[in-house]
């Protein structure tokens, strides 16, 4: 047998994890893992899949997609594995065939990992050493402890390792980077003219971003909508791009509400041609502000819905013609002069003029 060692080029492992994370990025808006090749977690590449089965189909099927998305940019295709926990997901990846995929069924977290080592609950030699000592060689058997002995013996770790075996999760999810800016497409096969259509796409993309915020208590400010277009029987000097751009009048994770006002956008300006691809980006992504309701009040949403309303006004109809009526003087004698017409404030401000200006377009193809 032959041994070949290579001259470590950190650099270069670096720039194929960090386009690894760029393509993943094109599946999911939450991704974790370290592209510095001294780190000790270097190589594992950590996906959220929650909410994605709308639009990628079932976690399978994803994975299938990853795996073939990361191949020419890593050396074979990936170990993959899913479960309710990144413990448990880093296990079943571990124990995974080259190329294939081990997924946990929800709930099977302690099943799954009874039978394996016990040393893998820990990466704390003298933790490993005294789990021997104990007789404790298999998870299984740390699951079955109270959690109390397990502190006695092990202190802080073994309440983590305590927490492991038994399928909990110790160690919260945390993105690679802040998600300030979610962005998601879908290709349209075949290309479509209709706006219903585009519709439906839209729907998928948006309740798809929607539920990546909100199950992390995340609030939008911004929507882009960029529609690929189909040039092949379209007129010379067409665009190959139109875009949509919005400023929500308020931070939103509602899907309906994100759909329903680009959507009022994208009907003032049709596509020229048909569409062959939709990509959503939400910008802005913020903590979600809680809004204290009062007890007897039950419309202490209005102003919010307001704004929505007149928000989506606005874009059909013009910034120009939404006015609000203040009372200037109420003892005029002419009914006409006790009243006069004010432009409604913040509409303009937040970019919900509903012109032409929210209406962009690309180069040709």
């Amino acid at each position: 047998r032959w041994a070949t060692f290579l001259d470590p080029e950190p650099e270069a492992d670096r720039a194929a994890l960090e386009g690894a994370f760029e393509r993943l990025a094109g599946f999911s808006p939450a991704i974790a893992g370290s592209a510095d090749p001294t780190a000790t977690s270097f190589g594992l590449l950590e996906v959220q899949v929650d909410g994605l089965e709308a639009l990628w189909g079932p976690e399978s099927v994803l994975v299938e997609r990853l795996s073939t998305a990361l191949e020419p940019l890593l050396a074979g295709r990936p170990r993959s594995g899913i479960a309710g926990t990144r413990f448990a997901a880093t296990v079943a990846a571990a124990a995974a065939a080259p190329g294939r995929l081990v997924a946990v069924p929800p709930g099977a977290e302690t099943t799954f990992l009874a039978p394996l080592p016990a040393s893998l609950l820990t990466p704390d030699d003298d933790v490993r050493a005294r789990l021997r000592r104990f007789g404790l060689r298999r998870i299984g058997q740390v699951a079955e402890l109270a959690a109390s002995a397990l502190v006695v013996r092990f202190g802080e770790e073994g309440a983590r390792i305590g927490a492991r075996a038994r399928g909990e999760e110790t160690d919260p999810f945390r993105p690679r980077r802040a998600p300030e800016r979610l962005r998601l497409g879908l290709p349209i096969e075949p290309p479509v003219g209709e706006l219903e259509a585009v519709r439906f796409v839209l729907r998928r993309l948006a309740t798809a971003l929607a539920a990546n915020l909100a199950a992390r208590g995340l609030a939008a400010a911004c929507g882009r909508l960029a529609l690929g277009l189909d040039l092949a029987f379209a007129r010379a000097g067409t665009p190959g791009e139109l875009v949509v751009e919005t400023r929500f009048p308020e931070p939103t994770a509602d899907a309906e509400a994100i759909e329903r006002l680009l959507l009022a956008k994208l009907e003032r300006t049709p596509p020229p041609a048909p569409v062959a691809r939709l990509e959503l980006e939400l910008s802005g992504a913020e903590p979600a502000a809680g809004q204290q309701l009062p007890l007897f009040v039950p419309q202490a949403l209005r102003d919010a819905r307001l704004g929505w309303q007149l928000a989506r006004l606005a874009v059909t109809f013009g910034e120009d013609r939404i006015r609000r009526i203040e009372i200037t003087d109420p003892e005029a004698p002419l009914a006409e002069r006790r009243w006069t017409w004010r432009p409604v404030e913040g509409i303009e401000a937040r970019g919900l003029d509903g012109g032409p200006a929210a209406i962009s377009t690309g180069g040709a193809r």
